[in-house]
């Protein structure tokens, strides 16, 4: 299963890298997330247990992300729960409107009775798409706002 979320930010490449990167910003500037616990920090990878919502229903996964600033990718590997193995990788493409944001996640179900329709309708459509999108939606508005091209 694999889903790809895209959105053109008109912001400096930086300023959205480095607010993408900052996790402890997400809740504070997502209103879908609920809060972010570190449970170990670094300047380049850290592991994180996140809530979101999806709607009114509430979600939770534990993630190891990894910030190349080299590379310019935000890479996440989801560690428990339904979506564990799930590689999530944000990319940042400067184009001539703005910096294309991407996220894609990949995820091989490994819970047997979770199938592929299960997994691409479910978890991937209902769950981590719309959760994707609302996360750019709201990143493109509070970088846009607050940093000039």
């Amino acid at each position: 299963m694999t889903t790809e979320n895209i959105i053109t930010i008109r912001a400096p490449e930086e300023k959205i890298f480095e607010t993408a990167a900052d996790l402890s910003m997400w809740p504070t500037i997502l209103p879908h997330y609920r809060w972010i616990r570190y449970t170990e920090k670094s300047p380049t990878r850290n592991v994180v247990v996140m809530a979101a919502k999806r709607g009114w229903i509430p979600v939770q996964w534990t993630s190891e992300q990894e910030i190349d600033r080299v590379k310019k990718e935000i890479r996440f590997r989801h560690l428990k729960a339904f979506t564990k193995g799930m590689l999530v990788v944000w990319t940042f493409s400067p184009k001539q409107e703005g910096v294309e944001v991407r996220i894609r996640h990949e995820l091989k179900p490994t819970i047997p009775l979770i199938g592929t329709f299960i997994a691409e309708q479910i978890i991937g459509k209902f769950f981590i798409a719309f959760i994707a999108n609302q996360t750019l939606r709201y990143m493109k508005k509070y970088v846009e706002e607050n940093y000039e091209t």
